[in-house]
């Protein structure tokens, strides 16, 4: 019955584990695409500023681009660059929070091992007949 029920707990342990990995995964994908975004709007904005106040500047929608005046395209890139900024760090407090479930999880998985020595030699010889 213990030794159902350790295994039992072992597969849940373990499907938590594949699960907060992925969102893991996941959250630092967008971190890196919004720091992408940001980097680009900074140095669109950068640009920018170099430009005198009369040149015509465009802004492109889609395949077509549109006479638009320098203070709107660098209040936008501004925005862009704020939007950008607030998303990573939101999505870094999110990666803070899964980072403390996964090493929770990885403790209540060392825990349930040290208390069924039985149930870690089956997971290792599972492991190694695998391989």
């Amino acid at each position: 019955m213990a030794d159902e029920a350790n295994r039992t707990a072992f597969l849940e342990i373990q499907g938590r584990m594949i699960e907060i990995t992925g969102k893991l995964k996941q959250v630092q994908t967008q971190i890196r695409n919004k720091e992408g975004e940001k980097k680009r709007a900074y140095l669109t904005l950068e640009e920018l500023r170099q430009l005198s106040d009369d040149t015509n500047t465009y802004k492109s929608i889609g395949k077509a681009f549109v006479l638009e005046p320098k203070s709107v395209l660098v209040n936008e890139q501004e925005q862009k660059l704020k939007d950008s900024e607030a998303a990573i760090a939101s999505l870094q407090t999110s990666k803070e929070y899964l980072e403390k479930q996964m090493a929770e999880i990885e403790n209540n998985l060392r825990e349930l091992l040290q208390q069924d020595p039985g149930l870690a030699r089956q997971i290792m010889s599972l492991s190694t007949s695998v391989m």
